[in-house]
């Protein structure tokens, strides 16, 4: 019994502690601190990203979420702000996961299947990719060709996607893969140029 009543009374102390933090404004300071922690990671991702590419020509629509190493590769991940259209760029080095010529060729959809295999994320996998159309897109000031793919994922809350992959060698000689992935019926090839035009190479310094 005595155990008890010692659990209500602390309970109901730390409701007191609640009430007073709140009152002082403690959820304003809370909040502060959550925008500055926010604010803080993504200069860093800004700062990271500057290895990659120079980011300063883009418009508010985008924002900078990471620089990454993924599965040993650097990559750069950004967001559209408004629709969460995903833009993803891979820095492969010397070696490319894909050049132009497999952009244009007939078994591209195999090769990202191959390459999906690659970039495999707690059991979240790709299947099904089919390619539906082509054109090209301005990338780090260049015109390179993208092919676009649907495909289907799971472990995701939504079943199908849909995006273009883009391949384009920069001036020191590596090669960038350039990708926009979002949800099938959410899709805007529209944003994916909107971001890529205003990628450039120099990483901003």
């Amino acid at each position: 019994m005595f155990r008890l009543i010692k659990i209500i009374f602390n309970a109901f102390l730390l409701v007191l502690a609640i009430i007073g933090f709140n009152a002082i404004g403690g959820q304003k300071y809370v909040e502060a601190l959550r925008v500055n922690v926010c604010k803080y990671f993504q200069e860093h991702a800004i700062e990271s990203a500057k290895k990659i590419g120079n980011f300063s020509g883009l418009n508010e629509e985008f924002q900078i979420d990471n620089a990454v190493n993924l599965a040993g590769y650097k990559a750069v991940l950004a967001e559209h702000k408004a629709s969460g259209q995903k833009m993803i760029i891979i820095d492969s080095g010397k070696k490319p996961l894909l050049t132009q010529n497999d952009i244009k060729s007939n078994n591209i959809d195999k090769k990202l299947k191959e390459l999906s295999e690659k970039f495999k994320y707690q059991a979240i996998t790709v299947k099904d990719v089919k390619i539906v159309s082509r054109g090209t897109i301005n990338v780090y000031g260049q015109s390179v060709p993208y092919a676009k793919f649907e495909a289907e994922v799971t472990k995701l809350p939504f079943s199908d996607i849909a995006g273009i992959v883009a391949s384009v060698k920069t001036s020191d000689g590596s090669e960038k893969l350039a990708l926009s992935v979002s949800q099938k019926d959410k899709y805007s090839q529209l944003i994916a140029n909107e971001f890529y035009k205003g990628v450039k190479e120099g990483g901003g310094k």
